[in-house]
């Protein structure tokens, strides 16, 4: 059942950070349920065989999304350089708070060995 609801929480997230930007910023609530669909998906997603993937494949997205963001290069792209970088930072928005709960499980789980 916990798997079921973290797959949903990664599907729904993926689609809210890939689709609202296209049109407008991201509103407050959005940015909220970004987050905590975030936290679900570190909690009850990644499970320790999948933690150096999970943190590697978010290092280049968090690495390409400063190239990205709303600051960044791609924003310069005429017709739909701002909504990617939208879209690249909504994504930041979903990676971000599980790559943090991933990290520290794996931290955790690393001072704990003798």
């Amino acid at each position: 059942m916990l798997q079921k609801i973290g797959s949903l929480a990664f599907i729904v997230g993926v689609v809210v950070a890939v689709v609202a930007p296209i049109f407008a910023e991201l509103s407050p609530w959005l940015i909220t349920l970004l987050i905590v669909l975030g936290l679900v998906i570190g909690f009850l997603n990644i499970t320790v065989a999948d933690t150096q993937t999970f943190l590697l494949a978010a290092l280049a997205l968090v690495i390409v999304s400063g190239f990205s963001s709303t600051s960044g290069v791609i924003t310069q792209v005429a017709g739909i350089g701002p909504a990617l970088g939208r879209i690249f930072g909504g994504l930041l928005l979903l990676v971000v708070p599980g790559t943090i709960i991933v990290a520290l499980r794996s931290i955790y789980a690393v001072s704990r060995r003798p």
